[in-house]
């Protein structure tokens, strides 16, 4: 049956991932084999990729914790944390921050990029903050945390616990809420999910496409830059050597030494 093929994938998986997978022996190998099992059998690339992709998929949120400074607000003593996005890139950033307010502690949040635009600022966050925005261009932008002691006394702890989100491109759009404006069926909606991030796909490898384009562009003017200073710098030594060799024999005439 098809939940039979389905656990017997799930433990051919399990076993890969393991280094435990068996191969198929002859007798006659089968006991030259067993003297092997104690040694410690090696990962492949395969295995650690597919172990990789396991624990990219199980990631939900960062999680850290936020230790708590005197004194003001400082970009030195921000946590930040950068991602890339495209242009015109929907992004929603969901950050839960415990404690209360009044407990000593304030945490700001500064969400901007590597170009000086600003998209969010929300000040003595508690619970749960959401900033949803549109990217302005290609560009990494950074999520940056700061926890400013405000009591004169240090809390006990001193610090909070960070739980960060971020959700980009179509990852980032209420499916929920899609489907029950426009009336799709879970199929649909899954389609058009689907359909969204393949575009999404696309777009990254025209960009990169284009990077690529320039950094070939760069490469080869660099190269023949580089030629045409060597072929200057090799006739300008040339030049130099001629008119030392003939102020040389000018000399050596005035002095009758030849």
């Amino acid at each position: 049956s098809s939940q039979t093929r389905h656990l017997a994938v799930k433990a051919r998986l399990s076993a890969l991932l393991s280094g435990q997978t068996q191969h198929p022996r002859s007798p006659a190998r089968h006991r030259n084999a067993t003297s092997t099992t104690a040694m410690a059998p090696q990962r492949s690339p395969l295995q650690w990729l597919c172990g990789l992709l396991l624990l990219a998929c199980a990631a939900d949120a960062l999680k850290f914790e936020l230790a708590a400074h005197s004194g003001s607000e400082s970009h030195n003593k921000e946590r930040c944390i950068r991602n890339f996005v495209g242009q015109e890139t929907l992004v929603v950033v969901t950050a839960t921050v415990d404690g209360f307010k009044g407990d000593g502690m304030m945490v700001n949040i500064h969400i901007r990029d590597a170009l000086g635009n600003e998209y969010a600022k929300p000040r003595d966050v508690v619970g749960e903050s959401r900033s949803v925005f549109t990217s302005h261009a290609d560009a990494a932008f950074d999520v940056c945390f700061e926890n400013i002691q405000t009591g004169s006394r240090r809390p006990n702890p001193p610090y909070r616990h960070v739980e960060l989100d971020i959700d980009i491109g179509a990852d980032a759009k209420d499916w929920n809420a899609i489907q029950a404006t426009e009336k799709l069926k879970p199929v649909e909606a899954e389609l058009r999910r689907v359909e969204e991030l393949t575009a999404e796909i696309v777009r990254d490898m025209e960009y990169l496409r284009s990077r690529e384009q320039k950094l070939r562009d760069t490469n080869e003017s660099t190269n023949t830059r580089v030629k045409w200073f060597g072929i200057g710098t090799t006739w300008l030594l040339i030049g130099l050597w001629a008119w030392q060799i003939m102020y040389l024999r000018a000399y050596f005439r005035s002095k009758h030494l030849i």
